[in-house]
């Protein structure tokens, strides 16, 4: 009897495992058709958005092509020499004839300036145009500093 009763259990062991297993990859099986399901409609309801939405912007008249030969040298009034100062890591464009001469007028500088020309000079510009210091609007200290970073560029 025993060896019945240990085949038995064995049966009723391997029964409940493989029911658990069944149970289990079943289960899991469903699972995974139902995801792929969900994933291919919405692949196709989004493609079929994205092709409505091209379809759409093709009828409005609206098309974005972009080949290069708008951006060729000269084309249309762009010059690349014009922002070279910018590969340089120098993001202020460079000043202008006439600015610079506006910068040492202001500046009373007859002659091309040094740094430290400036530097020394703009001290005391600075001592005289501070709107906190002197009751002056600040239209005065804007333009110190504009002309002095305009002369700190051409300076040597």
């Amino acid at each position: 009897m025993n060896n019945i009763d240990y085949f038995f259990s064995k049966l009723i062991r391997f029964s409940l495992l493989f029911f658990v297993l069944y149970l289990i990859f079943t289960n899991f099986g469903t699972f995974l058709i139902i995801v792929s399901v969900l994933i291919i409609l919405g692949y196709f309801f989004i493609y079929k958005k994205i092709k409505q939405l091209k379809e759409q912007s093709r009828q409005s008249g609206f098309h974005f092509h972009f080949d290069g030969s708008n951006f060729q040298q000269g084309a249309q009034g762009f010059r690349f020499e014009d922002f070279q100062h910018f590969q340089q890591g120098n993001f202020q464009a460079p000043p202008q004839f006439g600015e610079v001469q506006k910068a040492k007028e202001f500046f009373g500088f007859t002659h091309s300036p040094t740094k430290e020309e400036v530097k020394k000079r703009y001290k005391e510009l600075a001592r005289k145009y501070h709107p906190d210091i002197n009751n002056h609007d600040d239209t005065l200290m804007k333009e110190l500093n504009h002309y002095r970073d305009v002369l700190m560029q051409v300076a040597q």
